[in-house]
C-alpha cells in the first residue's frame, strides 16, 4: 500500500504552545498523522492533559518549560529528544491590544523575548546536525494576520509576527542545502483561551465587527492544524519560505 504523502508516520514532531488552543490542536493532528509527538508548554498539568488526549502517553514526550529561558532548553531538551526531528511547529506566542502612546520599553522586551528570540533561538538549537534529521524537514512559525495588515493597538503583535515572516524567507534561503524547509502560517482571529481573553471578546460589538470581517466565520483551532500538518508533510515538499494565509477571507476584503 502506498503511503499517503500527507501522513507523518516516521517523523519526530515538536510543537510549542501544545498545553491549549493551536499548539493542542496542532500536536494532538500531528500525532493522529502518525508522529511521534514532543510538546512544550509552560503548564504542565495542561501538558499532561495533551498527552493524555493522543491515546499513546508512552510513545509521545511533553517538557514543561519557558522557552525564554534558555539555560534550561539546553539542559532539558536533550533529555527528551529521543529521535531526530523531521519537524517543528512554533505556535507559542502572547498577544495584546494596546495602544502605540501607552507601549514602553518593557513591552517591547516582553514582546520580542516571546514572540520572535524565543521562536529564534530554540529553531537554532534544534537545527544543530545532531538533532535535526539529516534527511532534511519542515519548520512552521505561526506568524498571523497582523504580521500582513495593520490595526489600532496591534503594532507590539503586528511587528513581531511579522519579523517572523521576514526570518523565515530568509533561513528557507540558507537551510535549502539541508533540505530543511521553512514556512509560515498566517491565521485569522481563531477561537482559543488567547482570543478569549483579547478585549475585543468582551465587547458585544467590538467582537461582531470581529467576525464580520471574516467572511467565512471566526476560526477552529483545527483549521489552523491542518495546515500545519500540510506543511509538515511531504505533500509540501516544493515549498519554502511562504506564507500560508488561513484567515477565513480576512485579507481579502
Amino acid at each position: 500500500m502506498t503511503t499517503s504523502p500527507f501522513s507523518l508516520a516516521d517523523k519526530t514532531i515538536l510543537v510549542t504552545g501544545a498545553s491549549s488552543g493551536i499548539g493542542r490542536a496542532t500536536a494532538l493532528l500531528c500525532a493522529q498523522q502518525g508522529a511521534r509527538v514532543l510538546m512544550l508548554g509552560r503548564n504542565a498539568e495542561r501538558l499532561a492533559e495533551t498527552l493524555g488526549m493522543t491515546g499513546r502517553p508512552d510513545f509521545h514526550r511533553v517538557l514543561s518549560v519557558d522557552l525564554c529561558d534558555q539555560e534550561a532548553l539546553e539542559a532539558l531538551l536533550p533529555g527528551v529528544l529521543l529521535s531526530p526531528l523531521s519537524g517543528m511547529v512554533h505556535c507559542a506566542g502572547i498577544s495584546t491590544t494596546l495602544p502605540f502612546r501607552m507601549v514602553r520599553e518593557q513591552h517591547l522586551q516582553q514582546f520580542f523575548e516571546t514572540n520572535v528570540f524565543a521562536a529564534l533561538h530554540l529553531t537554532r538549537r534544534l537545527l544543530k546536525p545532531a538533532l535535526f534529521s539529516e534527511a532534511g524537514g519542515s519548520v512552521v512559525f505561526l506568524s498571523s494576520v497582523m504580521g500582513l495588515t495593520g490595526s489600532p493597538g496591534k503594532t507590539l503583535y503586528g511587528m513581531t509576527k511579522g519579523a517572523l515572516l521576514s526570518a523565515s524567507r530568509s533561513l528557507a534561503l540558507e537551510y535549502a542545502p539541508r533540505k530543511i524547509r521553512f514556512n509560515c502560517i498566517s491565521p485569522g482571529v481563531v477561537a482559543t483561551p488567547m482570543s478569549a481573553a483579547a478585549v475585543y471578546s468582551r465587547d458585544e460589538q467590538a467582537l461582531a465587527e470581529i467576525r464580520a470581517r471574516h467572511p467565512l466565520g471566526l476560526g477552529e483551532a483545527d483549521d489552523v492544524a491542518a495546515a500545519c500538518v500540510y506543511l509538515l508533510s511531504d505533500a509540501a515538499r516544493w515549498i519554502t519560505g511562504s506564507n500560508l494565509v488561513v484567515d477565513g477571507g480576512y485579507t481579502s476584503q
